[in-house]
């Protein structure tokens, strides 16, 4: 065995020693520690950069064929129960490892350019660092136990990002929303580790996988339980992974700075979800019900945030709803079985995501020398068009970014797209058909989203739609602050119109600070990762087509052999794979020439289109009303609830212990005057007792 594989565990502990050093410095000389910003980003460069270094190194000792690595040592014993912590190595972990790795590296050289004079600059890093070592951690994980500390240390750091800008109220209720909905996730997904550490007695994976597949054989437990098991372990990735009907927290997670939506929805928070299931696997395939469940969530998640994207006018909302789509599949490809697609749809995903969200940030950074510091302008497409001219480099990458997730050939998303396609058909038309239709709306939001941003003329100094968006965005404050009123933290807290002020004064990444005429492409810190993820969104497809799929000889369920997999290869057939591809392609430059028409030469009127079907474009536009909905059944209700309870608190239990004490009281006045002392009261008292006694028994 290579001595490399004994010092893995340094891969999440070198982003965390990074994150401890500069979190230490942050508390114990703050302002030395804020004045050295840029050495502070070259260390938890460094850091990352070296755990990056490592895992390219695991990963080609997986490729060459060395066997899994798996260290542990005891972390608790009681009795008979012993849990055991360490780390493990195969090819799956390999290839997170470099895919979290990669995109976390590149994502922290652009957040030197796109942070450059934020305030914060200098703790988002730390807390980048901290969510990197939070990711690899979980992804090194032996056993269900571990990624379960490593999966709630992900979620904190989540909330910790999401709502980087504190002060804004949007930023600090979109953080909220992500953790309380991860949390309805994370309960489910405990309740079902703790069902199945009772059912199988072990919380590793494969062992787990295969006694409850005895235990069902042979009675020992109900199918019942089985299905409920993995259903509630399922309950972790449909929050993490955004998928319905937890999917409401990742698109407002894009009040968070940028960088951070880029890692989120490529390669950290999102991609635990998808990690978590081919974890599961072996507990989830011999669990037919449960892979249904699986396979049909995944499909409508894709429909629904596909569906959604078509209409979003703020160009990071359109991609977040760009990424629950396209977990979307990654999920239901797990839940066909195809093991193999989902991951590499989950690996060529990862790049080409990264780009598009860098990209965006990109675009708002070069938006925000015209329109201010302002979200509601910076990041509406309405005010956009013919950026290519003033930011080539991303106008590039970001065309790039559009064909490969719209499935066009040669690009990555093509081939692992497709194939989760085919092997959709071969399990279930109907989910062939569902994910074929979403490939239709990706590729015709996704040029929408590119025609509007960086073709035709641009709309950046037209005062007419700043205006428009300004009093729309100032009604939507309105509406918040009169359904729910600004928290209050003391005699010096801020006033409503404070607090919404101290919106504007964040995301100040104008290398100049002030305001022109056109935008300009940003600095080489953040057009450099951009044209290095290009190369993956472009190549990486590659090692896994159909004429030879070196990505599904390397990673492929547990359940199989390498022999098995080389035979099914084997199988191949061309014509198939040339009518499905066919189909896909077809379906995504049709919609590419309808979004060229309406948005680019402009031959077909949007509004039009939309008058037409306004009930179907109201129900996109307003996010299926899944928002509002929530809002009314669950937090107005359990105010609602919670004001009922207060009442009962009040009435019955406040009632209660009040008419005790006053019942004490009246009893304690009336017999202080009995207790008088006097030895002839008494004396009277005994003698009308009895005179009473003699009274009622001789009556009856």
């Amino acid at each position: 065995m290579e001595v490399i594989y004994q010092y893995a565990w340094l891969i999440p502990v070198f982003p965390l020693l990074g994150a401890m050093l500069v979190g230490l410095g942050l508390i114990s000389l703050n302002q030395v520690t804020n004045r050295l910003r840029q050495l502070n980003a070259v260390v938890i460069i460094s850091m990352m950069g070296a755990a990056m270094g490592l895992s390219f190194a695991l990963l080609w000792s997986q490729i060459q064929g060395h066997a899994a690595y798996i260290r542990t040592f005891e972390w608790a014993a009681a009795g008979n129960f012993h849990l055991s912590m360490g780390y493990t190595i195969d090819h799956l972990t390999a290839l997170m490892l470099v895919i979290v790795t990669t995109v976390a590296c590149l994502v922290m050289v652009y957040t030197d350019g796109y942070m450059a004079h934020d305030p914060g600059y200098v703790r988002f890093y730390a807390y980048l660092s901290l969510f990197g070592s939070s990711m690899l951690g979980l992804v090194v994980s032996p056993n269900l136990v571990q990624i379960y500390i490593f999966w709630e240390l992900v979620g904190m750091c989540s909330y910790l990002l999401v709502g980087f800008w504190y002060d804004r109220k949007s930023a600090a209720d979109a953080a909220q929303k992500a953790f309380v909905t991860n949390r309805v996730g994370d309960f489910g997904l405990l309740l079902g580790i703790l069902g199945l550490y009772w059912a199988t007695g072990s919380f590793d994976f494969n062992i787990m996988g295969d006694r409850l597949a005895q235990l069902v054989e042979s009675g020992s437990i109900s199918n019942f339980l089985a299905v409920l098991f993995a259903i509630l372990v399922f309950l972790g990735p449909v929050a993490k992974s955004a998928q319905f009907p937890l999917h409401v927290w990742l698109p407002d997670a894009m009040e968070g700075p940028t960088p951070i939506s880029a890692l989120i929805h490529a390669a950290t928070m999102v991609a635990a979800g998808v990690f978590l299931i081919a974890r599961m696997y072996p507990v989830f395939e011999d669990v037919p019900a449960a892979m249904n469940v699986i396979a049909f969530t995944g499909a409508f998640t894709a429909f629904l945030g596909a569906s959604i994207a078509i209409t979003q006018n703020d160009i990071k909302k359109g991609l977040a709803y760009s990424t629950i789509s396209q977990l979307g599949y990654m999920v239901m490809a797990m839940g066909i079985g195809s093991y193999s697609a989902g991951l590499f749809h989950l690996m060529t995903h990862a790049y080409f995501k990264a780009m598009l969200f860098l990209g965006s940030g990109s675009v708002i950074h070069g938006m925000e020398g015209v329109v201010g510091h302002d979200p509601a302008l910076a990041q509406d497409m309405r005010l956009m068009g013919g950026l290519r001219k003033y930011m080539p480099v991303t106008a590039t990458t970001f065309l790039i970014g559009c064909l490969a997730i719209s499935g066009i050939p040669p690009f990555a998303g093509f081939w692992s797209k497709d194939e989760i396609l085919g092997k959709a058909f071969e399990a279930n038309p109907l989910l062939w058909f569902i994910g074929w239709l979403t490939a239709g709306i990706t590729a015709f939001y996704m040029f929408r989203m590119y025609f509007s941003t960086f073709e035709g003329k641009f709309r950046g100094n037209d005062e007419k739609i700043k205006q428009t968006l300004k009093k729309a965005a100032a009604t939507i404050v309105l509406e918040l602050e009169s359904e729910e009123p600004a928290p209050n933290f003391g005699p010096g807290a801020m006033k409503k119109g404070e607090l919404a002020a101290t919106s504007q004064q964040h995301d100040s990444h104008d290398s100049h600070g002030h305001q022109g005429d056109s935008p300009h492409e940003s600095p080489w810190t953040m057009t450099l990762p951009l044209a290095l993820l290009a190369v993956p969104s472009i190549l990486i497809g590659l090692v896994g087509t159909p004429y030879a799929n070196y990505f599904e000889e390397f990673i492929f369920p547990p359940s199989e052999t390498l022999s098995e997999v080389i035979e099914k290869a084997s199988e191949f057939n061309p014509t198939e794979f040339y009518i499905m591809a066919g189909a896909s392609v077809g379906i995504s430059l049709i919609a590419i020439t309808l979004a060229s028409l309406m948005y680019l030469r402009r031959k077909i009127d949007p509004d039009a289109i939309a008058a037409k079907i306004q009930p179907l474009y109201e129900l996109s536009l307003n996010k299926w009303y899944f928002d509002d909905i929530y809002h009314r059944v669950f937090v107005l209700g359990l105010r609602r609830l919670a004001r009922q309870v207060m009442e009962v608190d009040f009435r019955v239990v406040d009632g209660a212990v009040n008419l005790t004490g006053f019942f004490t009281l009246v009893s304690g006045e009336g017999l202080k005057y009995l207790e008088n002392g006097r030895a002839q009261f008494y004396a009277l008292i005994v003698f009308g007792a009895v005179l009473g006694l003699v009274i009622v028994f001789g009556v009856t």
